[in-house]
């Protein structure tokens, strides 16, 4: 499929946009054997962590799969650099614990919709 964009003169297309993020597939991690208010703690962190993330600017997506499968969830970051990535999820308690891991893989879209460069104004 051809998709065209009519354009005014000297104005970017979305597609001349396309620029690198980082997918982070988070999975069951090994250490999964915390008591449940431990357990509750960490997941509290996590989220914290989460909208930390999203204000500053360097967390565009995340979110938990739908099924108890080995796939937990997915970040989409907006950083420099994977070791950037990596510092960043370094933060999160859970991943601290051992009850997610990860895998980081470049990724490329257009900067539009949640993919606007910048921190989001908080509502």
């Amino acid at each position: 499929m051809t998709v065209h964009y009519s354009v005014a003169k000297n104005k970017k297309r979305p597609e001349d946009n396309v620029r690198q993020y980082f997918f982070v597939m988070l999975t069951t991690g090994e250490n999964r054997d915390h008591d449940s208010a431990t357990s509750a703690k960490i997941q509290a962190g996590h989220m914290a962590n989460i909208n930390k993330l999203y204000y500053e600017g360097k967390l565009k997506v995340a979110g938990p799969f739908g099924d108890d499968g080995n796939w937990r969830g997915l970040f989409i970051f907006d950083c420099a650099s994977k070791e950037e990535v990596e510092t960043l999820l370094k933060t999160d308690p859970a991943i601290a614990a051992g009850r997610l891991a990860y895998e980081i893989h470049p990724w490329w879209t257009a900067e539009m919709g949640s993919f606007k460069p910048g921190i989001p104004k908080k509502k």
